[in-house]
C-alpha cells in the first residue's frame, strides 16, 4: 500500500497529545510493515527546513511530501470551495489518514480521519472560540468524506455516536499507546533530586501532567487538595506541570486566593528528558479530568510504576482499570480522600505501582500501530 499522513500535528511548535498520538502510531507502523510506502504531507509556503526539522525524529522509515503552497490558505478557503486535496499532493495515495478531526475534500484513495473527543460539543464553554468554528464548520463534512471513522476508546465512539449517530458502521476504536522507552521506572534515580532542584521542587511531591485548563478540573482538585492539607500535616507539595491552555486564570488565581503559592506549584517548562525523573520521583500522579477520549498522562505515569488517582469520568476507568484509585470527578471531598489514602498507605501504593506497570505493558504503540493497520487492511 502507499499510506499518506497529514503531518500538521507533528510539525506545530508545540506538539499535544494529539501529536504524539499519531508520531507514535505511525512510527511504530513503518517499523511493522515495511512493506508499504509511507509519507507525511504537509503544506510549507517557507522555512520548509524548520518543518523539517520538527518531522526528523518520526521519519526514518516515512518520507516527507511538501506542498509549496500556504496550510492556512489551503484550509481557510477550502471550507467555502471545494479545492481537491489532490491537485497539491498528487494521486499515488491509496489510503491518506488525517489525524486531527478535519479531511479535505478531493483526497485520492480512501480517507481515513480521527476523532479524539467530542469535548466541543460537550464542554463547549472549554474550547477556544477558532477550534470549536473549525470543528462545527468541517466535521460533519469530514465524517461524510471518511471512509473509516478512528477514535481512541469506546467511552469517544459512544459520544461520536450520541452527536452523529448515522456514522456507526464507520467507526473504529484503535486506543493510544505509551512509549516504554521514554516512560519507565527511573533506571538513574540521581537524576531526580536534579530535576527537582531544577524545578524548585522540595521534598515529597503529587504530581499532574497535562495542560492547564478547565476540563482537567484542576480548580477543583486544587480545592481538594486544600482540604487534604487541613488534614495531613506535612502533607507533600502539588505541582501542576503543563503549558497554559484556555480560560487558565482562574486556575491561578484560586491558589493564590487559598493561599497555597507556598504549596502548590506550577513549573516552568519541562524538558522531554526531565520528565521520567519527574514522575517517578512522585508520591503519586493526579488526574481527576472531567473528559478525555483517552488519557495518555496517566498510562504514562502507570508505564512510570507511579501509583495513579484518577476521575471516575469519560475514558479515564477504561484507561487505567482497577489499577488505579478511582474517585468522583465533581467530589472535592471525595479527591481530598483519594489523595489522602494513597500518601497514608504503602501498601497500596506499591501494589498499585506493580499492577500499573503490567497493565501499562497492554497500551504499546506498536499494538495501536496493529488495530489501525487492520483498519487500512480492510478498506483496501
Amino acid at each position: 500500500m502507499n499510506i499518506a499522513f497529514d503531518a500538521v500535528p507533528l510539525i506545530s511548535d508545540k506538539m499535544t497529545g494529539i501529536g504524539w498520538c499519531e508520531a507514535g502510531q505511525t512510527t511504530a507502523m513503518a517499523r511493522l510493515y515495511p512493506e508499504n510506502s509511507y509519507t507525511y504531507n504537509f503544506f510549507s509556503r517557507k522555512d520548509d527546513h524548520i518543518k523539517l526539522d520538527r518531522l526528523k525524529p518520526f521519519s526514518e522509515n516515512i518520507k516527507p511530501k511538501i506542498a509549496h503552497f500556504s496550510g492556512y490558505i489551503y484550509r481557510a478557503s477550502s471550507t467555502l470551495l471545494p479545492i481537491p486535496y489532490s491537485s497539491f499532493f498528487g494521486k499515488d495515495a491509496d489510503i491518506t489518514h488525517f489525524f486531527n478531526y478535519i479531511a479535505p475534500s478531493g483526497v485520492h484513495g480512501r480517507t481515513v480521519i480521527t476523532v479524539h473527543d467530542m469535548v466541543y460539543k460537550a464542554f463547549p464553554e472549554t474550547v477556544r472560540s477558532r477550534t470549536k468554528f473549525m470543528l462545527n464548520s468541517g466535521l460533519k463534512k469530514s465524517m461524510k468524506r471518511a471512509d473509516i471513522i478512528v477514535t481512541d476508546s469506546e467511552f469517544s465512539k459512544a459520544e461520536i455516536l450520541k452527536y452523529f449517530p448515522a456514522h456507526e458502521k464507520k467507526i473504529r476504536v484503535v486506543p493510544c499507546g505509551v512509549d516504554t522507552e521514554k516512560f519507565k521506572p527511573c533506571e538513574d534515580l540521581s537524576r531526580i533530586p536534579e530535576v527537582k532542584a531544577s524545578l524548585g521542587i522540595e521534598g515529597d511531591y503529587f504530581l499532574y501532567v497535562g495542560t492547564i485548563e478547565p476540563r482537567k478540573n484542576l480548580e477543583r482538585l486544587i480545592n481538594a487538595y486544600n482540604i487534604f492539607v487541613s488534614r495531613v500535616k506535612d502533607a507533600p507539595k502539588l505541582i501542576l506541570a503543563g503549558g497554559k491552555g484556555w480560560l487558565y486564570d482562574s486556575i491561578f488565581q484560586r491558589v493564590t486566593d487559598l493561599g497555597l503559592t507556598e504549596r502548590v506549584i506550577f513549573t516552568k517548562y519541562v524538558p522531554a528528558a526531565d520528565m521520567n525523573p519527574l514522575m517517578c520521583g512522585a508520591t503519586a500522579f493526579v488526574f481527576p479530568s472531567i473528559y478525555e477520549g483517552f488519557g495518555m498522562p496517566p498510562l504514562e505515569a502507570m508505564a512510570c510504576g507511579v501509583p495513579v488517582l484518577a476521575s471516575d469520568a469519560a475514558s479515564l476507568p477504561e484507561v487505567t482499570g482497577d489499577c488505579a484509585v478511582i474517585c468522583d470527578a465533581y467530589s472535592e471531598e471525595g479527591i481530598a480522600d483519594g489523595l489522602e489514602k494513597l500518601y497514608s498507605n504503602d501498601e497500596l501504593r506499591a501494589d498499585l505501582s506493580r499492577r500499573g506497570l503490567e497493565r501499562a505493558q497492554k497500551f504499546t504503540w506498536e499494538r495501536s500501530a496493529e488495530i489501525l493497520y487492520d483498519v487500512y487492511r480492510e478498506l483496501i
